[in-house]
């Protein structure tokens, strides 16, 4: 179990790219800044769209899990 203080967490599982990156981009700004984000995907370009995303608006990912056929990354609202 991940030590992180989760504000949200989006079942993304299923989605084919780069429908989960594009809506952890929607659900961004339902957060407050300093709040953290749980994503669950199945895709596996997710592991590089994620950070990339997180470069490009200023946002953290803080951590990416994988297990089960499925990956969790949370991250880290910043802006």
């Amino acid at each position: 179990m991940s030590d992180h203080k989760v504000a949200k967490v989006l079942d993304l599982k299923g989605l084919p790219c780069p429908m989960p990156v594009v809506k952890m981009s929607q659900e961004i700004g339902s957060v407050s800044v300093g709040e953290i984000i749980e994503v669950h995907t199945t895709d596996p370009g997710s592991l590089s769209d994620f950070p990339a995303w997180a470069d490009t608006t200023g946002n953290e990912v803080l951590e990416t899990k994988q297990g089960n056929g499925s990956i969790q990354i949370f991250v880290k609202r910043l802006k």
